[in-house]
């Protein structure tokens, strides 16, 4: 997962948010088959079963990546208040209901803690799919939550030097992994008092 910086300078911002995205991809698959191995371990999943390439999550700093994502969202899965309100999600109108949580996240600021709590939100919607037998709505889910990321982070996300930001940045990660559940946990309520 090289850091191309040259776009920034000389080939122009997009180069380098391109490269964003397909990193940032690759870490959003990541963080999903990994978040699904520890949940349930039964279940095996491999970057193509989600539009990816076989070797992509092999990477050493996608894995690195991918684990501190993880370590951030430790609290999110011990969230029961979190969890039946993404049960109350219904699957065949998801895409309205994606979009409004991820706006909400994201409405004040942009951090690791809320790159979490939205990745999260997304993690948990495509593990319902996988567990209620609704695989046909994965892969929009997986091009939603790029398409939010190009539409609303990616310059945040290059200016904190990309994916690896997150791994250069000092966390107090028992403060972000809280912020990230109450985060989350809000803008759901939010979406849920609106409908």
């Amino acid at each position: 997962m090289e850091n191309d910086q040259k776009g920034a300078t000389g080939g122009g911002e997009d180069t380098v948010d391109d490269k964003i995205m397909e990193q940032g991809a690759v870490v959003f698959r990541g963080y999903v088959i990994e978040s699904v191995r520890m949940e349930d371990p039964q279940m095996y999943l491999v970057p193509e079963d989600f539009g990816g390439r076989a070797d992509e999550v092999q990477d050493p700093q996608v894995k690195e990546v991918v684990l501190h994502l993880r370590k951030i969202a430790e609290t999110l899965n011990k969230d029961t208040e979190l969890e039946r309100l993404i049960d109350n999600v219904d699957l065949d109108s998801v895409q309205d209901v994606f979009f409004s949580v991820a706006r909400n996240i994201f409405s004040s600021d942009v951090n690791w803690g809320r790159v979490v709590a939205f990745f999260h939100f997304a993690y948990r919607l495509i593990y319902k799919a996988l567990t209620r037998n609704h695989r046909e709505i994965i892969r929009r889910i997986i091009a939603w939550v790029l398409q939010f990321i190009r539409e609303n982070i990616s310059a945040w996300i290059r200016q904190q030097g990309g994916w690896e930001g997150v791994v250069n940045s000092v966390l107090r990660w028992n403060n972000v992994t809280i912020f990230a559940a109450g985060i989350l946990t809000g803008a759901l309520l939010y979406w849920k008092m609106a409908n």
